[in-house]
Order: structure tokens, then C-alpha cells, then sequence
């Protein structure tokens, strides 16, 4: 039997080209049934991509929240008529034998907690970004996962933007650039949206607006870079967002914008630049190398109504994209979330389900990112550079920053 393309190989146009009505990879007749712990912005998201991908059904979704599965249950009924249970306890809802995966959007500095509930069911979890919000929890997590039955997929879905698919298929998988020297991201736009109990304005729910929003940047960078970071140094703060801001008599103490630097191991040098009082979206992505520069670029808006345009330029000698060709999924797929990125995210985990296995973020993955990250914020607060490997053993995870050195 011939083995069926896969739609998480090749380029954005392949990997749309290679999709089927359902999961060809699936043995079993029934599709399996996906439990949504968390009913918010990031909980509806995953209702609606899970209904117009196909490959799972939705059993049910669980929130404390009354409000948000209110919300979330009249989004439903705009998308199927198919019954959706609504569970009024965690551990019931991931014990319910008719889930057979979990998928976990809850806030932050929930997802330690949610994610060691859902584990007593040794059910497959894909688990939002950032994994958590301190480095022990993280920690907490990766030791859970070694000795898991069953997979743990971390939401690290920037990965599978369209832009970034093409980037790293021409860095990683053409060697375009030859050897890698220098990463830049950069993200600009507006502020962090309304979120239940307005918890992504206060650092000890969301880890801080570098944990929360900017791990996926880092995850990226440290992808690109293929080494283990040494040091960080970043200069941030508030400046526009939130300055008067106050929630039942806690005043915000969110950043909104920060530059950092990072020194990898084996000598790549990258730098991140975050904004977060513009009116548009603009995101991207520079890497340079021996033989020339890439640049992934995305603008995008908030407006509804108001398509993204993404790019990528590779300026190498005789590169098909040397003067910068269009890239992107199909509008269906790019209204789904995320630019169709949290599309082919599910896609990942749903191979997963199947027992394949996929370029999607492990939960030691994800901890590099959270590191960059944590050691960004503490820069920014101590105003000097972070030291990578002391802030580790600082934190608690030496042995883990160690074991990466023979990994």
C-alpha cells in the first residue's frame, strides 16, 4: 500500500494539495472524539477548526465559566447541529470514556494543575501554549510526559504558519542558506485582547507578556537556530498599555514591548523585537546565512473582513523567491484561526491520535522556549544579562539545561 502524502510535508501549497477529507492514516472506522477544556477565545478556535478539518468529532467541552460556554455553545450551533456535552466537572469530563483526547485552552497559570488532571485518564493532550508560567511547573510537566502512555503535542502553532512552513522548509530542509549566522523576529501589533477576569493583564497568570505572547517566537528562534541558548539580555517595560488599568483592585503589571537578545552555543546570534500599541499586525522573520538572507513576512489585521498577506524572499543566487513570492493558505483555511495555523496544528495531533509520528512541539521543546522566554523577563527586571545555565540552576532545572549537552 502506497504511503498517502502527508499534508505537514512540503510547502504551504503541498501541504494544503495533500489533504483529504479525513485522516488517511487512521485504522479505525470511528473518528476519535476530542474533549475541549476551556471555553474562551483559544477553546472556540479549537471548536471551530476541529469541526471544518473533520478529522475528530468534539464530545464535549468543560469550563468553570458560565459565560464562556454560553459563548462558546451559540458559536457551536453556528457550525453543526451534532450534540455537544457540557461538563460540569474536570475529572469527569476527562474520565468520560467517550473522550478519547484531550485538548486544554485554559488560562496560563492553569495549565500545571488542568494537565495533571487530565493525565489521570493517560489520554493523548494537546496542551496551549505557553505550557505554563513558572520554569518549575514546566519542569513538572516534562517529567510527566517521559513516562506518559500517550502523547503530549504542546501548541506551539506558529510552526505551522505559512510563512514559517516555507522558512524552515528553505532553512532546515533546502539548506538555502547554508550555515545559519543570525535570526531576527520582530511582531508589531495591537494590545492584549479582553480575556476572562482580564487575566492576561497581570504577570502572575500569564507569566508575563514575553511567556505569554512571544513563546512562540522564541520556539521559532530556537528551531532556526538548531543550538541551546547561552545568554539573554532584554530591555522592556510599560509604556503605552494598561498604565491606569485596574481589575478588582489590582493594578496591570503587563508589558507591552521589549528587545532581546540571544547567544546560541554554536555561535548564532538572534534578536527578538516586540510592540504592542500599534493599530495593524506585522510579523517577521530574518535569518541570514552563508549565502545569503531570508525573510518571512506576514501583515495581518484585527478588522474584520481584512485578508493577511504573508511573503517570503530568499536572496540566494537563482532561488525561485529571490525577489519575493506570495505565500499563504486558502482563505478557508485562514479564517479558521491563527492564519490556518491552529488548522494544521490539529492536523498534527490528529496524526498523532493515529500513531504517527510528526514535527509538532514535544514538552522539552516547549520548555526551551519558556526558558528564552523567563530569562528574558527576569533581564528585563534585573537590567543585565541572564546567564542561561546559572538562571537554570537558579530555577531548578540544571539538570535539565545539562542533559541537553549530550542530547
Amino acid at each position: 500500500m502506497t504511503r498517502p502524502s502527508s499534508p505537514l510535508e512540503g510547502s504551504a501549497a503541498e501541504r494544503v494539495a495533500a489533504l483529504t477529507p479525513d485522516n488517511p492514516y487512521r485504522s479505525s472506522g470511528r473518528k476519535p472524539r476530542l474533549l475541549i477544556v476551556g471555553a474562551g477565545m483559544m477553546g472556540r478556535e479549537h471548536l471551530r477548526v476541529s469541526q471544518l478539518l473533520g478529522w475528530a468529532d468534539v464530545q464535549g467541552i468543560v469550563d468553570p465559566d458560565g459565560g464562556s460556554l454560553e459563548w462558546a455553545c451559540a458559536d457551536w450551533r453556528l457550525l453543526t447541529n451534532a450534540p455537544l456535552t457540557i461538563y460540569r466537572d474536570l475529572n469527569e469530563a476527562c474520565g468520560d470514556e467517550a473522550v478519547d483526547a484531550i485538548v486544554i485552552a485554559t488560562p496560563n497559570h492553569t495549565h500545571r494543575d488542568v494537565l495533571l488532571a487530565a493525565a489521570a485518564s493517560h489520554k493523548p493532550v494537546l496542551l496551549e501554549k505557553p505550557m505554563a508560567t513558572t520554569l518549575a511547573d514546566a519542569m513538572d510537566i516534562v517529567n510527566l510526559a517521559r513516562d506518559y502512555p500517550a502523547v503530549i503535542q504542546l501548541g506551539m502553532q506558529y510552526r505551522f504558519k505559512a510563512q514559517y512552513v516555507e522558512a524552515l522548509q528553505a532553512v532546515a530542509a533546502q539548506r538555502a542558506l547554508g550555515q545559519v549566522k543570525t535570526v531576527a523576529m520582530s511582531e508589531y501589533r495591537p494590545p492584549f485582547l479582553d480575556k476572562v477576569d482580564q487575566w492576561n493583564k497581570f504577570n502572575r497568570n500569564s507569566g508575563g507578556t514575553l511567556v505569554e505572547k512571544c513563546c512562540h517566537y522564541f520556539d521559532l528562534i530556537n528551531v532556526v537556530a538548531q543550538s541551546r541558548p547561552r545568554r539573554v539580555y532584554a530591555s522592556g517595560g510599560r509604556a503605552v498599555n494598561f498604565l491606569d488599568f485596574e481589575w478588582q483592585g489590582e493594578q496591570s503589571d503587563i508589558d507591552d514591548h521589549a528587545m532581546v537578545i540571544i547567544d546560541y552555543d554554536n555561535g548564532v546570534r538572534a534578536s527578538f523585537t516586540l510592540n504592542m500599541f500599534c493599530q495593524e499586525l506585522y510579523e517577521e522573520l530574518v535569518v541570514v546565512g552563508e549565502y545569503g538572507r531570508l525573510v518571512a513576512s506576514e501583515q495581518a489585521s484585527f478588522q474584520p473582513d481584512t485578508p493577511s498577506k504573508a511573503e517570503l524572499l530568499v536572496e540566494v543566487p537563482e532561488h525561485p523567491a529571490y525577489r519575493g513570492v506570495p505565500v499563504g493558505y486558502p482563505d478557508w483555511i485562514e479564517a479558521s484561526g491563527h492564519y490556518g495555523a491552529t488548522f494544521f496544528e490539529h492536523i498534527a495531533f490528529n496524526l498523532q491520535l493515529a500513531g504517527q509520528p510528526v514535527d509538532a512541539a514535544t514538552p522539552e521543546q516547549a520548555l526551551w522556549s519558556l526558558i528564552v522566554a523567563s530569562a528574558a523577563q527576569h533581564s528585563m527586571r534585573i537590567g543585565r544579562e541572564v546567564d542561561v545555565g546559572a538562571f537554570c540552576e537558579e530555577n531548578g532545572i540544571a539538570a535539565f539545561f545539562d542533559e541537553s549537552i549530550n542530547s
